[in-house]
């Protein structure tokens, strides 16, 4: 099931939250920094020891003083106008973030939207993006019981609430 909401995604009781990274999981700003602020340092001290993780990828850490068993950094790529493969990288980091999971075995995931914070993603395109490929993810029979979206704007939420309800709509039709 996937589930919006808006809020904090680092006050979401789940198995597994999922952090918007950079390739060297520095928390610097945005999604990252409030995780790090919140998961406190021993997860800031493991992300730093982690090995670079490519871009379309994920990794994974314990969850620190947050409300869930693990983070996966999920590296999203950062917007260059469309034409140098943003939404395949973008869908693969979703798909990494949810492999991550599954491995796991974790019975719901949280993810914030990746890439449209500093990276500089348009919401609307990545929340297409996002919703399609968390829906094509949700149907495999070990897929975590929940996929929620924790979006912080009232801007992003009806972008992601749009694109959830034209993916119900296309499958219906």
């Amino acid at each position: 099931m996937i589930e919006l909401v808006q809020g904090d995604v680092t006050r979401q009781h789940v198995d597994v939250i999922v952090n918007a990274a950079n390739s060297r999981l520095a928390h610097g700003g945005g999604v990252a920094a409030a995780i790090a602020l919140a998961g406190g340092p021993d997860l800031r001290r493991e992300s730093e020891a982690h090995p670079h993780v490519p871009v379309g990828e994920a990794a994974v850490t314990t969850a620190g003083a947050l409300p869930a068993r693990w983070v996966v950094h999920a590296v999203g790529p950062v917007w260059s106008g469309g034409d140098e493969g943003e939404a395949e990288l973008l869908a693969s980091a979703y798909r990494s973030a949810l492999g991550m999971a599954i491995d796991l075995g974790a019975r719901s995931i949280a993810f914030p939207s990746l890439s449209t914070g500093i990276f500089g993603y348009p919401v609307e395109e990545a929340a297409r993006i996002a919703i399609a490929t968390l829906r094509e993810c949700e149907l495999e029979p070990t897929a975590p019981e929940l996929i929620r979206v924790c979006l912080f704007s009232d801007a992003d939420f009806g972008a992601y609430e749009a694109a959830l309800e034209a993916v119900a709509g296309a499958e219906d039709g």
